[in-house]
Formats: C-alpha cells, sequence, structure tokens
C-alpha cells in the first residue's frame, strides 16, 4: 500500500466529515454530531482556522484524518492538541494510525512545541494499547468539563443551578 499522509485541503471535507461520522458511530455518539461540511469549510478554511488537519490518502481515497489545534497550558507553554484522529474500520491495524500520529509528533517538534496532548476513552482499549507503545502518559484524574451549546448561550448563574432554574437543553 502506498499511504500518502499529507496537510488536508477544503476539497477533502465530504470525505473527513464521513470520517468524523464513522468515529462518532464507533464511540456509540453519532446522534451527538452537529458539525456540518459548511462549518468544516468556514472553521478550517476561512481567515484564521480554529483546526487543522492530516489525511492519510490510498488512491486518491481519503482512508484516514487526524485534526489538531495549537492551545495554551498555563503551566507548560503552547501545545498540539491532538483533537481526533480516525482510520476507515477496515484499514485499521495496517500502520496507518502511527503514520498520523507520527506526523502530528513531527509537527509538534518542527512547530516547537512544549507538548502533545489528546484524549482518549477509559473504554478504548485498542487505543489505550496504541497509545501505550509511544511511552505516554495517560491520565486518571483529570475530568473533563464542558458546557453545550444551549447551555453555553443561556448563561446558567450558579443561582439559577442552585434552583434547578436551567433551560430545557
Amino acid at each position: 500500500m502506498d499511504i500518502k499522509i499529507r496537510k488536508g485541503i477544503k476539497s477533502d471535507l465530504p470525505s473527513v466529515l464521513a470520517l468524523i461520522k464513522e468515529l462518532a458511530d464507533y464511540e456509540n455518539a453519532l446522534d451527538q454530531v452537529d458539525v456540518t461540511l459548511s462549518q468544516l469549510e468556514k472553521d478550517g478554511f476561512e481567515g484564521n482556522p480554529y483546526y487543522y488537519l492530516l489525511v492519510a490518502e490510498l488512491d486518491d481515497q481519503i482512508i484516514g484524518v487526524c485534526f489538531y489545534f495549537i492551545r495554551y497550558s498555563t503551566w507548560k507553554g503552547k501545545v498540539l492538541f491532538l483533537e481526533d484522529f480516525v482510520v476507515k474500520e477496515e484499514f485499521r491495524r495496517k500502520g496507518i494510525g502511527g503514520m498520523l500520529f507520527e506526523e502530528t509528533i513531527r509537527i509538534s517538534k518542527k512547530e516547537n512545541m512544549d507538548g502533545l496532548h489528546w484524549q482518549v476513552l477509559d473504554w478504548n482499549t485498542p487505543a489505550l494499547n496504541f497509545y501505550k507503545k509511544y511511552n505516554a502518559t495517560i491520565s486518571s484524574t483529570w475530568l473533563n468539563g464542558r458546557l453545550n451549546n444551549c447551555l453555553l448561550y443561556t448563561s446558567p448563574s450558579p443561582r439559577d443551578v442552585e434552583e434547578s432554574r436551567l433551560p430545557g437543553c
């Protein structure tokens, strides 16, 4: 197989969106994918991009993708955050994930990042085993917090939460 890892371009996005949905389905969360093709186009390819992506390509077909962005750690400095990466199911366990991850490491080094961070679901044993091959540290102490879109824009105050006056999101 002649796999090519390259920076993603706008015309890759329909295939990328299909891979996003494949990953969500694997994680039993397909119903939670709200992002649209037009959002991906605007957020990644207009003005200052909110994300960057790498794609794995075989015979002009996108078979893997890696989403990343730069964030700032007040303790560590600039960090490349690997948001998601996925390889089409029929191409898994063929080294393509490693190629994408190693290119992400290479970009981190080239950009003089102070670290490479990501999240992984605690039940995703194949992913946990994959990261262990790189001697990665997987934390069991940090928990993820979030306000979904509805709660973010309705701005609940602590008082609303205490009095159970949250909007119906």
